[in-house]
């Protein structure tokens, strides 16, 4: 795989059992990459360890004034001069492609699990984690990754060097090679506490990173309550064991490095001084202690990669466990469907609460429980949270439908929609029946408010179609965000619709108008509103009370209003007392009704008496 082939066709079904194994199933993954980086990096490391070889040949061959062999080792010098920047050329090239494309691996599982989870992956998982493994943690992923290739280039070429020392001399390469593997893993019994202390520090910032993104996102409303610097010294407390953290990480990484030069120093100095005093009995050559200690010189290079390995895992390794438990999640039902991608139609059906929505009709239902609410709307659209029987659709069962097939059949917008940055035009480029213009869809949601902030925010903008939407749409109301939302959900024009609360930061006046728009543009289609606005109530076609998961009462809006007691306290915010009284209030009515209508019942069997004697 290429960087110029990205994104994958099909990404692949991951191995999340643990981090250490989702680690190995990439690396599989990419194999030919990993071997093409290999063999680039042996070339490299080889190279670069032959030219010590070299310079002890050209010393020997001017000791012995053969210009013949120096001119050799010049020639040979230089062969693998070329060798080493041409491996070091694609080996940096192969090691970045193998980084950037298992980063866009993971980047690909996480975006197709959270297209299959939807709302309800931020219900299972933080939003802070959702973002330190979509960024942070994919690139220490692609890290490792890539690092492996050239660690074992690099361990290979110590082999390597360590057998050609033995064979070529002896009594110095016997040292090396003892030595050396002392070196390099020395700092073994130091990465255990070093991998905790990384951990900590991640952990704390994947803390201070979700504050900091719920401060933002709760900006205005902490403006409004005088709440900012409540949050900001939080923020700053989090900022300074974040700090600390990385401090004390910093300080084991620190110890780490300095045994990496200390203890290859002394062996540096322990080749030296025995060479030295062989050399002086006359057991080894000038040239051969040359090259014996160049060649130390130079496996210093490959050494460095056991460190960058060994730091590499470390704090890989945490980031594939939560990516792992990001990707180990599972919708309640298969995705996949074991029906034909066919778009049923008809009336839609909840058998777990008994809740109805008539086909081509605006049913709105009012539930006491908002998080009940968001529940049951995120199962009509076939997204449920947890097992139960499927909502049905024509007598379809969704559960049933491909995700794709019941995503298109019914759309669910919840009570926070999302707006991405960029233009009006990119907001509303998504799946439509082409029914809908754009411009009806703003018209009915009552955007006219809000595309003249746009223009306004938009000063190259030639249409309000151009104009920049920020991030998450932070330069907008709350009310506007929403209305925006809503076009976008009117232009799509599904067979059903499902609204989670698409007013409840508008004014009412906005309201009535934007109910008026609703029921004129989903003419013929299928919409189901959860609110407990009158407003909106008021103009529904029919009104469904969902009491604790149980559809207790249908209508219309001020029939329940007059005649249930649980709909009026959830719509007109009564509290049990006020509840209580009114229930009271309405036992004396009927029980003064009982009584008038029974004096008037004695009135006439007196009166009857009366004629009846007369008679």
């Amino acid at each position: 795989m290429q960087i110029q082939d990205l994104p994958y066709p099909d990404p692949g079904v991951p191995d999340v059992r643990s981090g250490p194994r989702f680690l190995w199933w990439l690396g599989r993954n990419q194999l030919g990459g990993q071997l093409t980086s290999l063999a680039w990096g042996l070339l490299h490391f080889m190279a670069v360890s032959a030219q010590p070889f070299c310079v002890g040949f050209a010393i020997e061959a001017v000791i012995d004034r053969s210009g013949a062999r120096l001119a050799l080792a010049g020639g040979l010098m230089a062969l693998f001069g070329a060798a080493t920047a041409l491996g070091d050329t694609f080996l940096h090239r192969t090691a970045v492609t193998n980084w950037i494309t298992a980063a866009a691996r993971v980047q690909q599982l996480l975006a197709r699990k959270a297209s299959q989870l939807g709302s309800a992956l931020s219900r299972r998982v933080a939003a802070g984690e959702v973002v330190a493994v979509s960024t942070g943690d994919v690139e220490k992923i692609g890290w490792f990754v890539e690092g492996v290739s050239r660690f074992s280039a690099a361990a290979l070429t110590v082999v390597f060097v360590c057998v050609g020392l033995v064979v070529y001399q002896p009594a110095l390469g016997i040292v090396v090679a003892l030595g050396l593997p002392v070196v390099a893993f020395a700092a073994l019994p130091l990465l255990p506490r070093a991998t905790r202390r990384a951990d900590v520090q991640r952990e704390k910032a994947g803390r201070a990173t979700e504050l900091a993104s719920d401060t933002v996102a709760g900006l205005r409303v902490l403006r409004g309550i005088g709440g900012e610097e409540l949050f900001l010294d939080r923020y700053r407390r989090a900022s300074q064991e974040v700090r600390q953290a990385a401090v004390s990480s910093a300080r084991m990484w620190s110890l780490i490095s300095a045994i990496q030069v200390l203890l290859p120093g002394l062996l540096l100095i322990a080749v030296v001084f025995y060479g030295v005093h062989l050399a002086r009995e006359g057991r080894i050559s000038v040239g051969e202690l040359v090259t014996v200690y160049s060649s130390v010189m130079v496996l210093m290079y490959p050494l460095r990669h056991f460190e960058e390995i060994a730091m590499a895992y470390s704090f890989s390794r945490p980031s594939a466990k939560r990516a792992a438990r990001v990707l180990a999640l599972e919708r309640a039902t298969d995705a996949a469907g074991s029906r034909a991608a066919d778009l049923p139609s008809g009336d839609l059906y909840d058998p777990a609460t008994g809740l109805l929505a008539p086909a081509a009709r605006l049913t709105a239902v009012v539930c006491g429980d908002p998080d009940a609410a968001g529940r049951l709307a995120e199962r009509l659209g076939g997204h449920p949270s947890e097992d139960g029987p499927s909502v049905l659709l024509g007598g379809v069962p969704l559960d049933e439908l491909p995700l794709e097939s019941a995503r298109t059949a019914v759309l669910v917008q919840d009570k926070d929609p999302v707006l991405l940055s960029g233009s009006l035009r990119d907001l509303l480029d998504v799946p439509a029946s082409g029914e809908v213009g754009a411009t009806e869809a703003l018209a009915a949601a009552q955007c006219a408010d809000v595309l003249d902030a746009l223009v306004q925010g938009s000063l190259d903008a030639g249409s309000p179609m151009d104009a920049h939407i920020t991030e998450r749409g932070r330069s907008l109301s709350g009310g506007q965000r929403q209305r925006l939302a809503l076009a976008r959900s009117l232009f799509t024009d599904p067979e059903v619709l499902v609204l989670d609360e698409p007013t409840s930061a508008v004014d009412s006046h906005t309201e009535a108008r934007i109910a008026e728009g609703l029921r004129e543009i989903r003419t013929g289609r299928t919409t189901i509103l959860f609110t407990s606005s009158p407003l909106l109530l008021d103009r529904a076609d029919r009104v469904v009370l969902v009491h604790e998961d149980v559809a207790v009462a249908v209508g219309v809006h001020r029939e329940l209003l007059h005649n249930e007691p649980r709909y009026r306290a959830v719509v007109t915010r009564e509290t049990e007392e006020e509840t209580a009284r009114g229930g009271a209030l309405k036992e004396l009515h009927a029980l003064g009704d009982a009584e008038r209508l029974g004096d008037n019942e004695r009135l006439g069997d007196n009166e009857r008496q009366e004629i009846e004697e007369s008679a």
